[in-house]
């Protein structure tokens, strides 16, 4: 966990430049590590070691705090004296220092490594951790997760009525603790404690939440000129939100199939925001890669978007944000609400654009091969028979889907 050993005690409150708080101070090293410490009785007492993340170190004071409160507090130092005799046991390990490492490990790992995550996963991951997992876990020793906690913590997530986060929270931990028995260190942990059938899996809704083709136009027509394409890909080529802000002039190619000039998007890429950073990494799934196929009363919108708002070079992005580079989704949220409510649609997030085009390209007849094919996603019940769908196909159903636009 630590990078430094930090001294128990001393005569001193704990270092200008610490974040102030309810109870102890955090303070953030030149290392990027986190120090905790807090003053009882008019000595400082300092966090045996450093943290890697800041909530383990607000873990870390909250399990002091609620010691001193239940009046079971006692010195670290003599804590320390105590666990020698144990002979040391690294099963002492906290669960939110085995995961801050697991996940530390899989976001090092070569992007063509079977463990490694993709940029929006490790995005997730965090989150999932920070929000969930840590609160809850993170102080506690390995060894002290047992179905019977996991089972009480599942049960009050089930209160909060966030059945999708609930059901990752709980398959991450599962994950993160099959790593722990897994790891010959931790010989004591022979057993996962996450024990409860179904709990990684969210009872998906019968029907996606969808728009119809007049919402959609109502929504266009309210988006400022330079991001109005960007919601008809959303829609019509039922694309995720960074992959649509990560298209490139190059990933555009005019195809002329019959009577028919159609625009074939080329997906090679994705752009998430991680801790503030602009990550552009390879599409979420494998199958992520691929063309897109638009239906043809979009290719003018297309040619008319790339004169007006997308510079001339082939590396120029086709939705860039003011300043440059990759346009945020806070940069993008106050038109789509603006533009969205306008629909009566207050609901719609950008995500649901992608089922409504999943919807629309059913409608004009593709098969689930057809479907997931441009979706670039393969759900595990369907991936050992997983056809690829090629863009033969794809031209064909995109032009069948100009009958719709034309109603």
């Amino acid at each position: 966990m630590s990078e430094t050993r930090a001294s128990n005690q001393g005569t001193h409150g704990p270092e200008k430049g610490a974040a102030r708080r309810g109870f102890g101070r955090i303070r953030k090293l030149p290392s990027g590590y986190f120090q905790a410490a807090y003053t009882m009785g008019g000595r400082v007492y300092r966090a045996p070691d450093t943290f890697p993340a800041k909530y383990l170190a607000e873990g870390w004071l909250g399990q002091e705090a609620r010691a001193v409160k239940l009046g079971v507090w006692v010195p670290p130092e003599r804590r320390e004296s105590e666990d020698s005799h144990t002979g040391g046991d690294t099963s002492a390990v906290t669960f939110g220092e085995f995961a801050t490492e697991w996940l530390a490990d899989r976001r090092a790992l070569d992007p063509d490594d079977k463990g490694a995550l993709r940029p929006s996963s490790s995005k997730e991951y965090g989150l999932l951790l920070k929000n969930h997992l840590a609160p809850e876990f993170g102080t506690m020793h390995l060894d002290d997760l047992t179905p019977e906690k996991i089972n009480k913590w599942h049960r009050r997530m089930g209160a909060r009525r966030i059945p999708r986060a609930r059901a990752k929270a709980y398959s991450l931990l599962r994950t993160i603790l099959n790593a722990a028995v897994a790891d010959k260190r931790y010989p004591t942990i022979r057993v996962n404690p996450c024990q409860i059938d179904g709990a990684g899996r969210v009872k998906r809704a019968k029907d996606p939440v969808t728009a119809s083709e007049e919402e959609l136009t109502t929504i266009v027509a309210n988006m400022p000129e330079r991001l109005k394409l960007a919601v008809l890909l959303g829609c019509w080529g039922a694309m995720r939100y960074g992959e649509v802000f990560e298209l490139r002039r190059r990933d555009v190619e005019f195809v002329t199939v019959g009577d028919d000039e159609l625009v074939f998007l080329h997906v090679r890429r994705g752009v998430v925001w991680v801790r503030g950073e602009v990550v552009i990494g390879e599409p979420k799934t494998a199958e992520g890669k691929r063309v897109v196929v638009l239906p043809p009363h979009l290719t003018q919108a297309v040619k008319d978007h790339l004169a007006a708002h997308v510079e001339r070079g082939t590396n120029s992005l086709l939705f860039p944000a003011e300043r440059g580079g990759n346009l945020r989704p806070s940069g993008f949220q106050n038109a789509w609400h603006h533009a969205r409510h306008a629909a009566g649609r207050d609901d719609l997030k950008f995500h649901h654009l992608r089922h409504t085009g999943a919807v629309w390209f059913a409608r004009a007849g593709a098969t689930i091969a057809d479907l997931q094919g441009r979706l670039g996603h393969a759900t595990p019940a369907t991936a050992m028979i997983y056809q690829s769908t090629g863009a033969s196909r794809q031209v064909e159903l995109a032009r069948s889907m100009k009958t719709l636009s034309a109603r």
